[in-house]
């Protein structure tokens, strides 16, 4: 056997190198198995970009973004809304608008507010050239910076850190609309819904049902969302009360927050604490100067403030198994003493 020196090898190695260089090459398809390297990515200096883009937008968590991918759920939550060919819609957080082309199948109009604008352009493209595009109208921006547009009903995967303010703007929102089906965390729904007596009953509860009725819809898993969120969810429609209670939702919640200081504690507990005592007799100081009325000679504000509580029959009761009813009692009764909440 020819013996092979080490000369040799090299100059077949350099002939070898150079015959690779000079063939031609191939352009294939990026999902063509046989030109991938190990890695998944293709030979092509563009293979990473390119496979980035397949797969989709990256989703932020910290503005709340769980895509909700499940289709029946997003046709449920249609469904529930009741819609007419007649209606305008208002969805909070389309993202890619999975729930929005359901949404634009039966409404006259969607009005999408999205925080996002790489998300809004992908809603943007979704509908472009579609029977769907004249019907939507994108607010880019945060919903929670913005008047609300005129609309007949809310649907909204909910970004979680926005809930309670979301919520109650709704609720205030003039003209009265007729129904919101809203996708939240599932323990927050179910404080919006609970009775007087539940574990979860609480200001939160008492303040939106004064103003709307609320029902829970369904429970959602987080397997249904992309990335899937910590926690499980729950879908609730809030219908607001037409017309709304004439009550002044400062002095309403000025004695609520105090009556849930300390949910479990009696009323007369609730209203003793030296700050709670200041601000009542400030604000019923300035309402004697607005009015004209003289002070009692020897007022003391706690023995008036207890007066109320007892002649109420509420001194005793316990704000967490007290309802709406109870609370315009005791609010109409301090009024008539003179005594304010804010």
């Amino acid at each position: 056997m020819p013996k092979v020196t080490i000369q040799q090898l090299r100059k077949r190695n350099q002939v070898s190198a150079t015959n690779a260089t000079n063939k031609p090459r191939t352009i294939g398809s990026p999902y063509d198995k046989s030109q991938r390297k190990p890695n998944g990515l293709t030979g092509s200096s563009n293979g990473a970009a390119e496979n980035t883009r397949h797969f989709g937008p990256m989703f932020n968590k910290d503005l709340g973004q769980h895509i909700l991918i499940n289709p029946l759920v997003s046709q449920g939550i249609v469904d529930k809304a009741n819609l007419k060919q007649t209606d305008t819609v208002l969805e909070v957080g389309p993202g890619t608008g999975n729930l929005t082309v359901k949404i634009l199948e039966q409404a006259k109009k969607v009005i999408a507010c999205e925080a996002d604008a790489r998300l809004a352009a992908e809603l943007t493209k979704r509908v472009q050239g579609g029977p769907f595009q004249y019907k939507l109208e994108i607010l880019q921006g945060d919903v929670m910076k913005r008047d609300l547009p005129f609309f007949d009903v809310c649907i909204s995967n909910t970004p979680y850190q926005i809930s309670s303010p979301l919520t109650f703007k709704l609720i205030f929102h003039r003209p009265i609309f007729r129904c919101a089906v809203l996708m939240f965390q599932r323990e927050f729904a179910l404080r919006l819904i609970a009775r007087p007596g539940d574990s979860l009953y609480g200001r939160l509860s008492i303040n939106c049902q004064l103003y709307a009725k609320v029902t829970h819809i369904m429970k959602v898993g987080k397997n249904n969302f992309k990335p899937p969120p910590n926690v499980e969810s729950s879908v609730v429609k809030i219908e607001p009360l037409n017309p709304p209670p004439p009550v002044d939702f400062e002095e309403w919640d000025g004695l609520v927050r105090i009556a849930f200081t300390r949910k479990h504690k009696t009323l007369a507990a609730n209203f003793k604490p030296t700050a709670t005592m200041q601000l009542l007799e400030d604000n019923y100081k300035t309402f004697c100067a607005a009015n004209d009325v003289m002070l009692e000679d020897g007022f003391v504000m706690k023995e008036k403030v207890l007066g109320v509580l007892n002649q109420t029959g509420y001194s005793d009761s316990r704000a967490a198994k007290m309802d709406i009813d109870d609370f315009l009692k005791l609010l109409s009764a301090f009024h008539d003493a003179g005594i304010h909440f804010c």
